[in-house]
């Protein structure tokens, strides 16, 4: 048996026609490619007020492929402050031209290489390969330079072909297509598909210039846009159907996700709860005592709110162990009844519990549900200071070119329109002011105490640009349009040459424990538990999980398959777990100038410690961002471990896990004394 794998599963009949496969026995379209962030988002290119009337064919194509440079050049800069930005690879554009014939293509190549175009920039990054330049020995050459066309030790940003290099050639840096053969639209558009729209970093990465292939149609742009929109169109495949009025309702419910502790006082009303037998939702069970309903629920809610402001007294009850000593628990039961209404007092049930009796219920279970996490601020003692070293600018990898009109693309997955470069209307008398002017927009640079080192970045700069631009008029175009991405580029080193020295610090905990935050989720299906898979594993952050023994939430939510097999080791070996919210620990890590908070993936107490648990994928182990957030951890922990242990408690441990070491066989202790 064979299978065929295709992104254009049809056949042409003629005339433009096609005929879809018959035989296809999974459907997985372009479309839902796009929306799940495997591919590319494609764009289509052309100047803004542009005519194609207005120009011959040979004008025409030579504004095509100007432009396709333009936008390259802005491309590789967004690439290269991505990768500095992020700690990943550096990845290298290039540019698929596509020719009528071998003749045409050897005439873009002569074109693109001599002085004409660009002041022959390019001399030397263009190869040609079709059937005239592949044969015989330097056809070998050419071919290893089409192989080696992801590295930036290889100098070709160019390549021309005649037929799309429609197999064996996988490649994921093809960044701009410029189409100088005719075609329709339709195939136009599946010619891009075919090559394209592959990933580097094999993840959408929220950076729009890193996820886009960009299709340079001045010629095409409305008849491209329009046959996208088209309901038959391999981008636009998805429909959405929506049922008549009244026909049927939602399944989607905004469900409040409170804490152990609350569910078992019975605070967690009705009004709660979303999940109805009726919709076909399941509902797990009640915990099999609710301790109070009605007016004792109502004291048990006054007492958690007393618990809480206690929280902050941390000299009075420096944990949640010491509610339960007989001082403090006296001043809970005092201020209750202070917060207690004689009237809500007599209609406690005379043969129930007494205020007093609530007040202590509370107290164990909070006790007994609770891990401790401090409030704990690092504070700076005397002086801070704080700035960039000054440092060597790496402009390598910037070769902006002039621009005659202001570029605009439409995404046709979204429809989104998407400008390049863009174009200042103030000219400046010193050069190295339109990259100043940008620089100083950012919040962490101050001109009066970084103007020394901004003019000195920014002539670095200047001096780049006038190596390969020949005029005045020239450094003028790139330096208006480009400022805005070159100062981005700019800042982004100079967080890397961030410096604060701290002569001196403290740490000042206000909290000795902190009470859980409730949170909200969404779900459309019923809610498993920990030793089911989700139907989709992809799709997991979509499903709600429940039904747990140990965890201090009623549900949770998980973002990968990892976090779902953990938390069932949590669950089996653990005392208590969960997931933690932004604000529940104070923990925040170095990221330049900026300071991000750093929310770990689950809190986790056991008879010897207790864990600040981190699940990363095996590849970003060693990444900047994690060290970052390990460090930060670490310091934290021992920070917490030190209050701790003046306490009487256990001991604080940070764990980093590769996702490849978490499987259900794994036990928590392993990972401990690993």
């Amino acid at each position: 048996m064979g299978l065929e794998l295709t992104a254009t599963p049809f056949v042409e009949a003629g005339s433009g026609k096609t005929v879809p496969f018959k035989n296809v026995v999974m459907d997985y379209p372009l479309a839902r490619a796009i929306e799940d962030g495997f591919v590319k988002e494609p764009a289509v290119v052309t100047q803004q007020n542009f005519n194609p009337a207005d120009h011959s064919a040979e004008q025409l194509e030579r504004i095509k492929l100007m432009d396709g440079l333009r936008v390259h050049e802005e491309t590789k800069v967004h690439l290269l402050t991505y990768s500095q930005q992020k700690g990943e690879k550096l990845v290298k554009p290039f540019i698929l031209v596509i020719a009528r014939d071998t003749t045409h293509a050897s005439q873009l190549m002569t074109l693109m290489q001599s002085n004409d175009f660009f002041g022959g920039r390019y001399a030397g990054k263009v190869i040609q390969v079709d059937s005239v330049t592949t044969s015989g020995a330097e056809g070998d050459e050419v071919i290893q330079k089409l192989l080696a066309v992801e590295s930036y030790d290889e100098p070709t940003e160019i390549v021309i072909h005649v037929n799309m290099l429609k197999e064996g050639w996988d490649v994921t840096n093809l960044y701009t297509i410029v189409p100088l053969r005719a075609a329709n639209a339709r195939t136009l558009i599946e010619q891009s598909i075919g090559r394209g729209l592959r990933l580097p970093y094999g993840r959408k990465t929220g950076d729009e210039a890193v996820d886009r292939l960009n299709i340079i149609a001045h010629d095409r742009f409305q008849e491209v846009v329009d046959e996208a929109g088209r309901g038959d169109s391999p981008i636009r495949m998805r429909q959405l159907k929506l049922d008549p009025e009244g026909m049927a309702t939602s399944t989607a419910r905004t469900v409040l996700v409170n804490s152990t502790i609350d569910t078992l006082l019975g605070l967690d009303s009705a009004s709660t709860h979303q999940f109805t037998a009726s919709a076909g939702v399941y509902i797990p069970a009640a915990p099999a005592t609710r301790l109070y309903t009605g007016e004792q629920s109502k004291v048990a809610q006054v007492a958690m709110d007393v618990i809480n402001d206690m929280s902050r007294m941390q000299s009075f009850a420096p944990t949640s162990a010491s509610l339960s000593t007989h001082e403090v628990q006296q001043e809970i039961v005092r201020r209750v009844e202070a917060m207690v209404t004689p009237q809500q007092a007599e209609l406690l049930p005379s043969t129930g519990s007494s205020i007093a009796d609530i007040v202590k219920k509370t107290v164990e279970l909070v006790t007994k549900h609770t891990i401790d996490i401090p409030r704990i601020s690092v504070v700076p003692k005397g002086a801070v200071k704080s700035g960039y070293k000054p440092f060597t600018l790496d402009v390598s990898k910037m070769h902006f070119q002039p621009q005659d009109q202001q570029l605009v693309g439409r995404g046709l997955q979204t429809g989104k329109d998407v400008l390049y470069g863009q174009a200042s209307n103030v000219t400046e008398v010193r050069l190295e002011d339109y990259i100043v002017r940008e620089l100083i927009n950012f919040d962490d640079i101050s001109y009066d105490e970084h103007a020394n080192l901004i003019y000195n970045l920014a002539g670095q700069a200047v001096t780049h640009f006038k190596s390969y631009l020949n005029t005045t008029d020239e450094l003028h175009n790139v330096l208006a349009n480009q400022c805005k991405s070159i100062a981005d580029n700019i800042h982004l080193q100079m967080f890397q040459q961030y410096f604060e020295d701290v002569s001196e610090s403290e740490v000042v905990i206000s909290q000795g424990f902190t009470p859980l935050k409730p949170s909200a989720i969404t779900t459309e299906g019923e809610v498993l538990t920990l030793h089911q898979s989700p139907p989709e594993k992809r799709k997991i952050a979509q499903v709600v999980y429940g039904s747990f023994e140990k965890c201090a939430y009623t549900y949770q939510k998980f973002h990968s398959d990892t976090e779902r097999i953990f938390a069932s080791i949590l669950e089996r070996d653990s005392l208590l777990w969960f997931r933690p919210l932004s604000g529940q620990f104070n923990i925040y890590y170095r990221d330049g100038v900026n300071q991000p908070e750093y929310v770990p993936d689950f809190v986790a107490a056991t008879t010897t410690h207790n864990l600040i648990i981190e699940t990363k994928k095996a590849m970003d182990i060693n990444s900047a961002e994690v060290k970052a957030k390990a460090a930060a951890a670490i310091e934290w922990c021992k920070h917490a471990s030190d209050y701790s242990h003046k306490h009487g408690g256990k001991p604080w441990k940070y764990l980093l896990i590769p996702h490849d070491a978490v499987a259900v066989n794994k036990t928590l202790n392993g990972f401990i004394s690993s």
